[in-house]
């Protein structure tokens, strides 16, 4: 017996457009079974994952702080996969993106005005688009596939971060803890309400990161050499479009907001060069790409419900004392059930029974 997808001629546009819903409301269902399995008050658990971070004004400035990296590197992610450019190394190009931006405050401490911030953000995007450079070199040059490559420099990404933040950028007046110096107030992303909570102007960066990819989508030749690449390769090189240049384009693009929402989190959130930068946003901004459907303002209201889960499980952790790795069992099932409702919506499943030798006979 064997499995076949069979391409439905037509699929209903109402089911695509509620495919994010529905996989929410089978990931609340069985963020129910699980919690019960674990022992939890299933109710209560949804409550402080879903809710009770909504209650609070400091909360909503977190929940923004959260869901600014995973828009920006979602919307980028969005051109590549609409263009059949598989980046998973974001999260290398955030890393990187931070490690570049960085190296104006640490390196020049003195160098304090109103260049200093726009000119780290420059470096940050700079920095994340040469990480996504290399995947793009390779597959044009080589014929490697960029799933692997982008993924493998991710770790190459980490370990230069921890190896930096431990030696050469370590402050040397931080009683050996590892990280840089704190930056200056003119190296940091200025507070959007200082007096209601942290949130940053990188939230206000990935929206117009949003809106201006989604306008170049729409209405700008690129944005249609990108749907018709992606959709058809070799009607795209019928008419003219270069596949090679494409390739550079969208890892390009796709690796500098990355690595500008790398260097917003180092001057905003953190205020200093650390080992760890991330808890994961270039992984979950792949969630966000899918669950927005691979459009730029899309992943506005997706990247905050991806966010929702980090807060919703930091609260879990200290309410009900469970693991952080639940939260990642939440962002996990979302994107399973969001690729399994699209998968049905666009596909029929067929069972064929005997041997698959014989019957192609």
């Amino acid at each position: 017996m064997r499995i076949e997808l069979i391409k439905r001629p037509q699929h209903s546009a109402l089911f695509s457009a509620v495919s994010p819903l529905l996989a929410l409301a089978l990931t609340v269902i069985a963020g129910l079974i699980i919690f019960s399995l674990l022992g939890k008050p299933p109710f209560e658990a949804l409550y402080i994952y879903f809710i009770e971070p909504l209650s609070e004004t400091w909360q909503l400035h977190e929940l923004a702080i959260k869901a600014a990296p995973l828009i920006m590197i979602a919307v980028g992610l969005c051109v590549c996969y609409r263009s059949n450019n598989w980046n998973i190394g974001a999260e290398g190009q955030f890393i990187i993106g931070g490690i570049a931006g960085s190296l104006i405050p640490i390196l020049m401490p003195g160098f304090q005005n109103a260049l200093t911030l726009p000119l780290m953000l420059l470096f940050g995007f700079v920095g994340g688009a040469a990480m996504g450079a290399i995947p793009a070199l390779l597959k044009t040059r080589f014929n490697t596939n960029e799933i692997l490559t982008s993924l493998m420099l991710v770790y190459v990404a980490q370990l230069f971060l921890d190896w930096l933040a431990r030696g050469v950028f370590r402050d040397p007046n931080g009683n050996n803890f590892p990280g840089s110096i704190r930056f200056p107030s003119a190296a940091r992303l200025p507070e959007i309400i200082p007096s209601q909570g942290s949130a940053h102007l990188g939230i206000v960066l990935a929206v117009i990161a949003a809106v201006i990819v989604w306008v170049m989508m729409k209405y700008l030749l690129r944005g249609f050499e990108v749907k018709v690449l992606g959709g058809s390769p070799r009607a795209g090189r019928f008419a003219g479009f270069s596949s090679t240049r494409m390739v550079f384009f969208a890892f390009l693009l796709s690796g500098g907001l990355a690595g500008l929402a790398g260097i917003s989190e180092v001057s905003g959130a953190i205020g200093q060069l650390r080992e760890t930068i991330s808890p994961g946003y270039g992984f979950a901004a792949i969630i966000v790409a899918f669950l927005g459907r691979l459009t730029p303002l899309g992943a506005i209201p997706a990247g905050f419900v991806l966010a929702l889960t980090y807060l919703g499980g930091e609260g879990a952790q200290m309410s009900l004392g469970i693991s952080d790795k639940v939260a990642r069992v939440f962002q996990g099932l979302l994107l399973f059930f969001v690729l399994g409702c699209d998968t049905l919506i666009h596909y029929r499943i067929r069972l064929v029974f005997g041997d698959p030798v014989k019957a192609s006979r």
